[in-house]
């Protein structure tokens, strides 16, 4: 069974590791976006069973990414999981009082990302 991901962050370095990291899980299929305005136009279709989303972003942050993403139908209830430098108790609490199914820090070990996010769904 093919696992649908969508993993948003700005810093293409950081993309790359997470999605060789995340298809090392023979069940995920990842797609990267580089901005919260390019998750919006790709997630609909693509039609992820969760996104991964960076919490600071240049022009659209990934709160308000999220906001964005729970305005769209095929989208209102899909789980979001935050990823974070800041993974504080009191940023985390914060994360998820806006709907976030979860918090993963930064930097994460590519070596469990995938188990790590098995978790959420």
């Amino acid at each position: 069974m093919t696992i649908r991901l969508l993993y948003v962050d700005d810093e293409e370095d950081i993309r790359e590791v997470a999605v060789l990291a995340l298809e090392l899980d023979p069940d995920f299929e990842v797609r990267a976006c580089s901005s919260g305005r390019e998750a919006l136009a790709e997630a609909p279709a693509w039609a992820p069973a969760l996104i991964l989303l960076d919490v600071m972003m240049p022009l659209m942050d990934g709160p308000a990414t999220l906001v964005k993403l729970r305005e769209l139908p095929e989208l209102a209830s899909a789980p979001v999981v935050f990823i974070t430098a800041r993974a504080q108790a009191a940023e985390r609490v914060r994360l998820l009082a806006l709907g976030a199914t979860g918090v993963i820090a930064k930097p994460f070990d590519p070596m469990t990302l995938a188990d790590t996010v098995r978790t959420f769904l």
